[in-house]
């Protein structure tokens, strides 16, 4: 947890640009398929709805971005295993036959006024942060990626010519719909893969129902390996800051106190905690979910915001989870 809190902290958000260099070619229309977003060549528009479809039936690749990157090529193996396929990673034929999107890519969202009003600022330090009434989001084109499951550049090339400092309500935007193709029964178990950093869910017959990329701890001796087992949920927490866990922090070195933070989407958990039996280690959310699977915690596993919200509608309290190497 301390490379996201020291980024924000500084007021940095990493950025990374996977569609800026793109070249823009004429959509082309597929018979019996949604029509491409405009503007997508048909590379990224495969990757994109591919990227979609698993994101639907709870097999996420983290942010969508249409390119195909470790973690997408970590979603099709588990989709290709669940569906007795060769696990390549590939995008073949026989994956798109059983990944082709049966309803439209994407749905309007209309920005509300509410929306506007819930943006604040956040502040560069624990104190502050511990003083503000929400941990909410900075942006709005923040929110919308987290709506749309997307990379932010991922919306901004969905809606062309947009003006983001000057957003109005009733303002009309492109996201991706997804909208889940079933609503989850309670999970069995969850196993979280260290070396793939990758958290998956599967019901009473080893079925896979869900797979998300996983931040792990950075340091080896704190990763837990065996069974541990769901103890507290808590959806949308607050977060108490120690400053003994960060000593790193020239701040928490000088506060010498623990701080409550108020909850929100960009709190350190982010919207979802999961408890565990461990002391200390839970399964959560973050406020950066392009670096899921990319960075590492100080122990903790991490996923993107809505996939924590997918998982939590998953697991119960004394849910076994399985940490293996």
């Amino acid at each position: 947890m301390a490379e996201y809190a020291s980024l924000k902290a500084a007021g940095l958000k990493p950025q990374t640009n996977p569609l800026g260099q793109v070249v823009v070619a004429p959509p082309q229309e597929t018979e019996g398929q949604p029509s491409p977003v405009e503007g997508f060549p048909r590379p990224v528009q495969d990757a994109f709805e591919a990227q979609l479809a698993l994101d639907r039936q709870g097999i996420s690749c983290g942010s969508i971005d249409g390119q195909l990157g470790a973690q997408t090529r970590a979603a099709l193996r588990a989709f290709q295993q669940r569906q007795g396929l060769p696990a390549s990673g590939e995008l073949d034929l026989p994956t798109r036959e059983r990944l082709s999107l049966t309803a439209p890519a994407c749905t309007t969202y209309t920005v509300s006024a509410a929306d506007l009003a819930r943006l604040q600022p956040l502040s560069s330090t624990w104190l502050g942060k511990s003083q503000q009434s929400a941990l909410e989001y900075e942006t709005i084109l923040e929110l919308l990626a987290e709506k749309g499951h997307a990379h932010p550049n991922l919306i901004r090339r969905l809606n062309p010519g947009l003006n983001w400092a000057r957003i109005a309500p009733g303002t009309v935007i492109q996201l991706p719909d997804t909208t889940s193709e079933e609503t989850p029964d309670k999970a069995a178990y969850v196993t979280i893969r260290l070396a793939e950093k990758a958290l998956e869910a599967f019901d009473v017959n080893s079925r896979l129902m869900a797979h998300f990329p996983c931040s792990i701890a950075q340091r080896v001796e704190k990763r837990p390996v065996g069974a541990l087992h769901v103890s507290v949920i808590a959806p949308n927490p607050n977060y108490t800051f120690n400053p003994e866990i960060f000593p790193e922090s020239a701040e928490a070195q000088r506060l010498k106190t623990r701080l409550v933070l108020p909850p929100g989407p960009n709190n350190p958990v982010g919207v979802v905690w999961i408890g565990l039996d461990k002391p200390g280690y839970g399964i959560h959310g973050t406020p950066n979910p392009e670096q899921v699977g990319r960075t590492e915690s100080h122990g903790c596993f991490r996923l993107a915001n809505w996939n924590a919200e997918y998982l939590v509608k998953l697991v119960w309290i004394g849910m076994p989870v399985y940490v293996v190497r």
